[in-house]
């Protein structure tokens, strides 16, 4: 499974998820342009990544803003010539039930989990249409699947994720396109390492696998999703999540 000369462009890859997507896709052969808020942790990333022979850059960008994603897709377009990878994978929380939930809250996750993945398909759709190829891939969640008390914005973001997906996988199929999901359950990262000892247990006790996920397990399954190996795959949701949630 080789990426070797594909153009790929990770948003949130700074840490967690997006970071070692960007570190699996580079590693089978693709130019990665990687974004984020936070210039110092991408710097670090690209060096990581030029160290092993790869190629990479660092775009620094918010997704919560339009014109930013507009900017950063033009400098990736005139820098790489072209985007055939596109992973959706930046994502926020700001938890609380529904009752006490703050407007702001709610609108912060679903601008940045959601409509930035519609933003950002919308500015590398043309590069692959006038490639004929083109993989979008979308980081979606388990608990847009199944739901989770406290994080109904979180929720129904990575719900719209996979209506989103299905959508996309529909519209640009003939043009070679394929656009499919990634769900990951329970993952070890900085956004899961702040849950308590004794929720990290209940969780552990309903994976049939027995251990929880790695940023790792993710990105190798979004570099499968990436190649030709994956070419009659689209509008498919792929679940990570060792088992936690089958269905």
């Amino acid at each position: 499974m080789t990426l070797e000369g594909r153009v790929a462009l990770v948003t949130g890859a700074s840490q967690g998820i997006g970071h070692a997507i960007a570190l699996r896709l580079a590693s089978a052969g693709a130019n990665v342009a990687v974004a984020a808020r936070n210039q110092e942790k991408l710097d670090a990333l690209v060096q990581q990544i030029t160290a092993t022979g790869g190629k990479a850059v660092a775009f620094t960008l918010d997704v919560a803003d339009e014109e930013q994603i507009k900017s950063v897709f033009k400098n990736v377009i005139a820098q790489f010539g072209k985007i055939e990878i596109l992973v959706n994978n930046a994502g926020i929380t700001r938890d609380q039930l529904v009752m006490r939930m703050k407007r702001a809250d709610w609108d912060a996750v679903i601008n940045t989990n959601l409509t930035s993945a519609y933003l950002c398909t919308q500015q590398a759709i043309s590069s692959m249409l006038k490639q004929r190829w083109g993989r979008i891939i979308n980081v979606t969640s388990i608990f847009g699947q199944i739901g989770q008390a406290g994080q109904a914005n979180y929720a129904s973001s990575k719900a719209g994720l996979i209506g989103l997906t299905k959508a996309i996988a529909r519209e640009v199929g003939s043009r070679n396109i394929t656009c499919n999901a990634v769900a990951p359950g329970f993952i070890e990262t900085s956004m899961t390492s702040v849950l308590g000892d004794e929720f990290k247990q209940h969780a552990l006790k309903n994976i049939p696998l027995g251990r929880i996920g790695t940023p790792e397990d993710v990105a190798h399954a979004v570099a499968f999703l990436a190649s030709d190996d994956a070419s009659y795959i689209t509008g498919h949701v792929l679940d990570i999540n060792g088992g936690l949630h089958m269905g």
